[in-house]
């Protein structure tokens, strides 16, 4: 099981988005509203995202 990188949820290997950085670094989305919001907004500022910080 992969962790979101923007939500913290829980997703199925299989039905995850991922991104690869030009450092190296993987990025993990549960789903493309995930990927568009990390690239725009800050999570803790969102309400719909589950609170792990």
């Amino acid at each position: 099981m992969e962790e979101c990188s923007f939500c913290k949820k829980k997703v199925a290997k299989n039905n995850t988005l991922m991104f690869v950085k030009n450092d190296g670094k993987i990025r993990f989305y549960c789903s493309s509203k995930c990927e568009k919001n990390d690239k725009m907004r800050v999570a803790r500022k969102v309400k719909w995202v589950r609170k792990k910080w």
